[in-house]
């Protein structure tokens, strides 16, 4: 939200007042309180009849720094709130140390610092190792009336020159926020708008930080655009909390926040696979699924999950839980029939909201499960569903009551849900717990979420819990997987959806889908072929659409070819991907991530938003125009095409052509990429029969590569390392037969109990840039 009116004045019926000095300070061991009058004091009556800010600083974690400011303090601080992770113990001891030097004051907390001088003009500088990072100054402290009389209390950091902005959920605009004023409220409003289905308070910069805004209900930010040199956040509240999270790496940066906010669930093995869905407004029955089911067997393209969309269950009854017996008179036979006869996983899309015809409207209204406006009334209106009510996931016997009807559904053969909605929620509501209606509709979501995934936990186990969830914010990523949402069929659809989905994964989401080919309308052959393989090599895929099929040869024959050849690449690559998964859950790192997370170094990665790494160690470049051009941009090293086995040196940027079954996707300088020996399934021993393909390793240097166990058991663990053109590779433990594939086309096989390779290397010319870009015309197939 702006306040001024450029550099001088104020907004029409807007007052604002700033921390403009320090009075008085409040100072312990491990954090310290600033009392900061609004204009500067120069004699005892300046004292009276004007407002005295509280600023609280102190370090709820290692490299985190929290800063609260308090105008009116009398107010009820009404919920909801974020679930925070602080690393405080009972006795509230913190991650902080104070100094004190005269009037100089320094909060730390890892190497990350606070300092303050009590004598000067207000002002606070974040440092690093001695090196600035952000400042709040002369407006960066504060609140703001407007002529309606909401109190609205703000901050500003400064941005440095060449400083960029990332994050604040899954935005679909620009992919540096710079420029942008946003508002984090969910919104129903598709991918090509500036509203989000996933809003998330906090930034990321490229100067080594981020910033969390601990306030689960509309945050107005104005990223260098009210003031071009400054990120100002503002909040409808007396209080403004945030926090400073240092890296310096951007992983790093993404580590400290996700233990504040929760880690990622890690996702069964089999959600990897890939998703065949209904689609939404489609004609479909028992018959439609099984065609569709055989259709992908039929043309050996491996299947791993089937979804069932909106009209399993009867028109205007959504959601009541009971399968529409006239299009699905037996579903737990059909749902027994596609595990035994095809090895599937069975979704099925729920919402939490309650349509008036269904028979749960009236037993949910009856016993006080729905949300209710002031009179007593359920909340009630004719959007989406007739007479369509929300679940009240404040009351702890409303989420017994909706969890049961899911429990009912996992004992039909059930495996997993689509939990779409949840961010239409309304305001002029009473919520069961006495929470607050404005910071109610953001958080509704992250409720509406942790129930089903709860539930899924409890009856399926930890290990085999996994969402398809559309709406989310801060803590969210602990309940995977998020989809992108509705998004259109077109070659600019595919972009701003990678967009959004790079976005996100800059919040600590570190699982994301979209739907191949797109949701509105029916894609061209050519964005089809297109979207597949960007699908493909995302963290989880499926296919699904609006008011069309999206099986592959509705299309052309091409197409089930593009198909089978990723979805048998991808099932390849799983101990790859699922090494990605872990460090998601383990350290908030996503599986698809932009550039800057690996790259910070490089300024030219910064920006870059139409390409991404798969993991550590793969670079994918998604195709998006017709005629199979590409543009993208290669680091620093020799990297190496997997479908090709074409060696190129960056950095430098090229310009390339690529058939319908490839495009750009580069093994890392010096990586070792794992290959499963099958590719019909997700879940198999990855380690038997494993091939190591190495690529351009360093000299001199061990590369370590795991492999996991899908059943959670120990990592087969094999230590790579180059000297001269001789390849040595070892492993402690010898999983069966294994292989490794050198630069060149060798193919080392060890028999089972081999612990030991070597091999040489082959002599081999790497290929520059010419120029600042360089076009080749290619064409190659996955395997």
């Amino acid at each position: 939200m702006k306040f001024t009116d450029g550099y001088w004045l104020m907004r029409e019926g807007v007052e604002a007042s700033y921390a403009a000095e320090i009075a008085d300070t409040r100072v312990t061991d491990d954090r310290f309180t600033l009392y900061a009058p609004v204009r500067r004091v120069r004699h005892r009556g300046e004292t009276l009849n004007g407002p005295l800010l509280t600023v609280e600083c102190f370090s709820p974690a290692e490299g985190v720094i929290g800063v609260r400011a308090t105008h009116h303090a009398g107010t009820p601080g009404r919920g909801p709130r974020f679930a925070l992770r602080t690393g405080t113990g009972p006795d509230g001891a913190s991650a902080g140390t104070v100094t004190r030097d005269g009037s100089r004051l320094e909060l730390s907390s890892g190497r990350l610092s606070l300092r303050v001088d009590t004598s000067a003009p207000y002002r606070l500088d974040f440092t690093a190792d001695g090196r600035a990072l952000t400042s709040v100054g002369s407006r960066g402290t504060g609140f703001a009336t407007t002529a309606d009389g909401a109190h609205h209390s703000l901050a500003q950091l400064s941005l440095g020159v060449g400083e960029l902005v990332y994050g604040l959920g899954e935005r679909f605009t620009p992919f540096t926020r710079n420029g942008q004023s946003i508002d984090l409220w969910q919104a129903d409003g598709g991918t090509a708008s500036e509203q989000a289905y996933k809003n998330v308070p906090f930034h990321l910069t490229n100067r080594g930080y981020g910033v969390f805004v601990n306030h689960p209900g509309r945050v107005s930010y104005e990223v260098g655009s009210e003031a071009v040199g400054q990120v100002q956040f503002s909040v409808e509240d007396q209080t403004l909390e945030y926090y400073v999270v240092h890296g310096p790496e951007p992983k790093t940066v993404l580590d400290r926040y996700t233990a504040l906010t929760g880690r990622p669930a890690l996702p069964p093995p089999w959600s990897f696979g890939l998703w065949l869905s209904t689609s939404f407004t489609t004609s479909y029955d028992e018959e439609t699924v099984g065609r569709f089911v055989r259709g992908m067997a039929e043309r050996d393209i491996p299947l791993g999950v089937f979804h069932f969309d909106c009209f399993w269950m009867r028109a205007y009854q959504w959601c009541d839980f009971t399968w529409d017996p006239d299009v699905f008179p037996d579903p737990e036979g059909m749902l027994r029939r596609l595990k035994e006869e095809h090895g599937l996983r069975v979704c099925v899309w729920i919402n939490p909201y309650i349509a008036q015809k269904s028979p749960l409207f009236e037993e949910a209204a009856r016993l006080g499960h729905l949300v209710r406006r002031p009179d007593g009334s359920v909340w009630q209106w004719d959007m989406w569903q007739a007479g369509m009510a929300l679940v009240d996931f404040t009351s702890p016997g409303a989420c017994r009551w909706y969890a049961d009807k899911l429990r009912a559904l996992l004992g039909q053969g059930v495996d997993c849900f689509k939990t779409d909605f949840g961010e239409r929620v309304p305001t002029d509501v009473v919520w069961h717990d006495g929470s607050d209606p404005s910071r109610m509709h953001n958080h509704y979501t992250h409720l509406y979420n942790r129930t089903v995934f709860t539930t899924l936990a409890e009856e399926r186990g930890s290990g085999d819990a996994v969402l398809f969830a559309r709406s989310a914010t801060a803590g969210g990523q602990r309940f995977p997987v998020h989809w992108g949402g509705d998004c259109e069929s077109t070659f600019g659809a595919m972009a701003e959806s990678l967009r959004g989905g790079l976005s996100l994964g800059l919040c600590g989401f570190g699982f994301w889908s979209h739907d191949i080919g797109g949701f509105e309308g029916t894609p061209a052959p050519e964005v089809f072929k297109r979207w597949v393989p960007f699908g493909l090599l995302s963290s989880h895929s499926r296919l699904h659409g609006s008011s069309s099929y999206r099986v592959p040869w509705n299309f052309d024959e091409e197409a089930v070819a593009v198909t089978r050849a990723f979805t048998r690449l991808k099932l390849r690559l799983m101990p790859y991907l699922y090494r990605a998964a872990r460090q998601a859950a383990e350290h908030g790192t996503p599986v698809l991530r932009a550039m800057l997370l690996e790259f910070p170094e490089d300024p030219a990665c910064h920006t870059l938003d139409r390409q991404y790494m798969l993991g550590d160690d793969l670079l994918v470049a998604p195709v998006l125009a017709a005629d199979g051009t590409v543009e993208y941009y290669l680091p620093d090293g020799e990297w190496t095409h997997l479908l090709s086995g074409e060696r190129v040196r960056g950095p430098g940027w090229r310009r390339e052509r690529y058939g319908f079954d490839s495009l750009p996707l580069l093994a890392r300088p010096g990586s070792v990429i794992p290959f499963g020996a099958r590719d019909d399934t997700a879940v198999y021993d990855w380690a038997h029969g494993v091939t190591l393909r190495v690529h351009a390793p360093v000299d001199g240097e061990t590369v370590t590569t795991c492999v996991p166990a899908p059943d959670g058991g120990p990592d087969t663990v094999f230590r790579t390392r180059r000297e001269g053109r001789h390849i040595r590779v070892e492993t402690a433990r010898s999983p069966g037969p294994w292989h490794v594939r050198l630069d060149g086309g060798a193919l080392l096989t060890a028999a089972p109990g081999t612990t030991e390779l070597t091999g040489l290397l082959a002599e081999q010319r790497v290929p520059g840039l010419a120029g600042p870009a360089a076009a080749t015309r290619r064409r190659s197939t996955p395997g």
